[in-house]
């Protein structure tokens, strides 16, 4: 799709055809969301679905995962008019930290960080991610989030995958995500 093309039909998730599937192999992503953020109404119209389940939710701040996380919580920070917090994988902070191991979607141990000093008790935070595969990294970021007293107010990612992970995660938090239900099963199956 020509990233400057704008169909004239636009249901939700019609940006998702601005993805790129990996050419690259078993050791990157099956799919590349980057390609939607160069698209300025593919980039919108995601934001606008993503946010719509939290309008009128009370929300202190948006919190992206490290890395591509960053693109989409930032621009939702901006969106919804509120401070952006970076979720980091361990040792780029040069502040107090606090740090959870996790399991990456590839099965690799890491270890995430955040700043002690950004979240004060019963803050509502929204947390951001491009995709849920294994629910890993996202429930290392909540178990931060509330090990320093903050509230998860939600969770938000183009995709949340309905892996035990990702089931966990929706059983237990406020979810949003941009795949029509029509194409979830093919998303889970990395189509």
């Amino acid at each position: 799709m020509d990233l400057c093309h704008v169909p004239a039909a636009r249901d939700k998730g019609w940006y998702l055809a601005l993805m790129a599937p990996n050419v690259k192999g078993p050791d990157y992503a099956w799919l590349d969301p980057s390609r939607l953020y160069c698209h300025p109404q593919g980039l919108q119209d995601c934001l606008a679905d993503l946010l719509q389940p939290f309008q009128g939710d009370a929300i202190d701040m948006v919190a992206g995962i490290d890395a591509m996380g960053f693109i989409l919580g930032a621009a939702a920070a901006a969106t919804l008019r509120k401070g952006f917090l970076a979720i980091r994988k361990a040792g780029h902070l040069c502040v107090e930290t606090v740090a959870q191991p996790y399991t990456d979607y590839s099965g690799r141990e890491k270890l995430m960080e955040v700043r002690t000093d950004a979240i004060s008790p019963g803050l509502r935070i929204l947390l951001v991610d491009q995709w849920v595969e294994t629910g890993g990294t996202m429930r290392a970021a909540i178990e931060l989030v509330e090990r320093l007293g903050g509230v998860v107010a939600g969770v938000a990612a183009i995709c949340i995958e309905n892996s035990e992970g990702g089931k966990w995660i929706q059983e237990r938090y406020k979810c949003s995500h941009c795949v029509p239900p029509r194409l979830q099963p093919r998303f889970d199956q990395h189509q």
